[in-house]
């Protein structure tokens, strides 16, 4: 699959106005022409996703939910604030700090809340709270309890970033956060060489050049992928073509902002190698053996190279004191 000319557009002008937007108006025409508001549920927890940028994405139905929920949860209760602020709407409920670190405390006393009647509302920074976001405890706790759970959807940088890469969207996976560390990134790498479903990462710009080499070689430099930073944003941007122009353009130029890696599947043919590499012990003894000859390696040094160059379905290395130990068994 040839890869499509890499694109970095200059950031364009946009007809936004620089001024604060107006109050959001909840009210909305129905198709008879009916003056409505959204419904607030009672005794329900509501996931609602907010602006993962542009703050003119926010839907009338959030706006309504952040005004007359009876408790909102969220994240980070400044950004709340300040997107109310933005919105030109008022938090009249009871706020609450929810995240990563105190979610699971905090979630059975506001289900009890929401036995009660409550309307309670689980906002992340932006995009939907679960994804990569707090509010999984609370909805798993929900569901145990018997309570009911809704979403008021609305952006997603998963979503967006798929739409834009020009890559398959009928079949794909997400992965959330590449692993911080080398060798983690490495394992889970090798682990996708054989998915065949397009891949959807998020990435932070402090790592992105260490993630596109190992991108690079976990699966070669053409194949198809697109680097989106600062979706909704003024300055959003997507770079697409292969792994390889791709990394290069992160060296030349390093891209700032929230940045999401969507990948293109394996071929039938890369699927198929990356299944079929797979070695038993014994064989990857032999294959040590055969390596040290040839090469004039030690034994540990032809198995150290023999296990990197063949790792397991999920992308872990073999033992390599057992194959150590099947090559002494072999030169018996």
């Amino acid at each position: 699959m040839q890869s499509e000319t890499l694109e970095t557009t200059k950031p364009v002008a946009r007809t936004v106005p620089a001024v604060q937007p107006a109050p959001v108006q909840v009210a909305d025409i129905s198709p008879a022409g009916a003056r409505r508001t959204p419904t607030i549920p009672r005794g329900t927890v509501v996931l609602a996703a907010t602006p993962i940028g542009n703050t003119f994405d926010a839907s009338a139905r959030l706006a309504a939910l952040m005004e007359q929920a009876d408790i909102v949860a969220a994240e980070d209760t400044r950004r709340l604030y300040d997107l109310a602020r933005r919105l030109g709407v008022h938090v009249n409920g009871r706020v609450v700090a929810f995240h990563d670190h105190n979610e699971r405390s905090k979630s059975d006393g506001l289900l009890d809340e929401v036995e009660t009647g409550a309307c309670v509302l689980v906002v992340s920074d932006a995009g939907m709270p679960t994804i990569n976001d707090p509010g999984l405890s609370i909805v798993r706790r929900a569901i145990e309890r018997g309570l009911p759970v809704t979403c008021a959807p609305g952006p997603s940088a998963v979503l967006d970033a798929l739409a834009l890469s020009g890559l398959p969207t009928d079949r794909f996976c997400y992965e959330g956060f590449l692993p911080r560390k080398h060798a983690e990134r490495v394992q889970r790498l090798r682990s996708l060489q054989s998915e065949r479903r397009t891949i959807v990462f998020y990435e932070t710009p402090h790592r992105i050049a260490d993630s596109m080499d190992d991108l690079l070689s976990a699966f070669g430099p053409d194949r198809p992928m697109a680097l989106a930073r600062e979706l909704t944003k003024d300055f959003e941007e997507i770079r697409r073509g292969g792994i390889g122009e791709i990394r290069q353009s992160v060296i030349d130029d390093p891209p700032r902002g929230e940045i999401v890696l969507v990948i293109g599947g394996a071929s039938e043919d890369e699927a198929l190698e990356a299944s079929s590499s797979m070695l038993s012990v014994d064989e990857l003894a032999v294959l040590a053996i055969d390596r040290a000859l040839e090469d004039g390696l030690r034994i540990k040094d032809a198995i150290a190279e023999v296990i990197e160059e063949h790792p397991l379905p999920d992308g872990s290395l073999a033992n390599r004191k057992q194959v150590y130990a099947a090559v002494l068994k072999i030169k018996q």
